[in-house]
């Protein structure tokens, strides 16, 4: 199955700028889609492929600092390289925190720019992965019965079967068929798979209860 082609979103309000840029980003082979504002970005349709952003930092109406801001606020976490003819230490600071790819100024070298547009749609298509991950897991964690639910965390906190049977009051054995079905439904081979499977869905150990009961 073929992976759906990536886009380079550039937000500049430069039209000779967007252009020169979307030339050399198209001359790779990458799709690219021009805005002359944060708004007009905003109002755009943005299709759920690996993406990433070249943005002004000087944009009519918002900095490109703030954008970056309330982009993070939209919960749209789209990585953004930022371009810029007036930057500073501190502005590419700011920018650098708030989970900036690059923080590139004008005139800036082809190479530098393909490069990070390179690294932003690989970490948005890791991001994408995880998300698509998780809610696969997520989907298997609502297949199990309130009780298999209540097994999970004590299973993955390393309890044996007679460890959690106590826990929850009831008979070692029924733990074990509970224990069989919740690794069957989340589709785990092993118990460090199911570990590892519980901390990207939040599901965390309980290390209080293994120390508890530990002889």
């Amino acid at each position: 199955m073929t992976e759906p082609a990536a886009i380079v979103f550039v937000v500049d309000d430069d039209p000779s700028i967007r252009r020169a840029i979307k030339r050399l980003v198209e001359s790779v082979g990458l799709h690219v889609e021009l805005f002359g504002s944060a708004s007009e970005f905003m109002s755009s349709n943005h299709p759920e492929v690996a993406s990433c952003l070249v943005l002004d930092i000087r944009l009519p109406g918002i900095s490109g600092l703030d954008f970056q801001r309330q982009l993070a606020e939209a919960n749209v976490h789209i990585p953004i390289i930022f371009i810029t003819a007036h930057g500073d230490i501190p502005m590419s600071v700011r920018a650098m925190k708030a989970g900036a790819v690059e923080f590139l100024t004008k005139p800036f070298r082809d190479q530098d720019l393909l490069d990070a547009v390179q690294v932003g749609l690989e970490r948005d298509r890791a991001r994408r992965q995880r998300q698509a991950e998780i809610a696969i897991l997520r989907q298997h964690l609502e297949s199990l019965t309130p009780r298999e639910r209540e097994v999970l965390p004590l299973v993955v906190s390393g309890l044996a079967n007679k460890q959690v049977a106590a826990e929850i009051g009831t008979t070692e054995a029924t733990v074990k068929v509970h224990r069989s079905q919740l690794m069957k439904k989340m589709d785990a081979d092993s118990l460090p798979e199911l570990v590892r499977m519980a901390e990207k869905i939040g599901i965390p150990a309980s290390k209080d209860r293994v120390q508890a009961n530990k002889p």
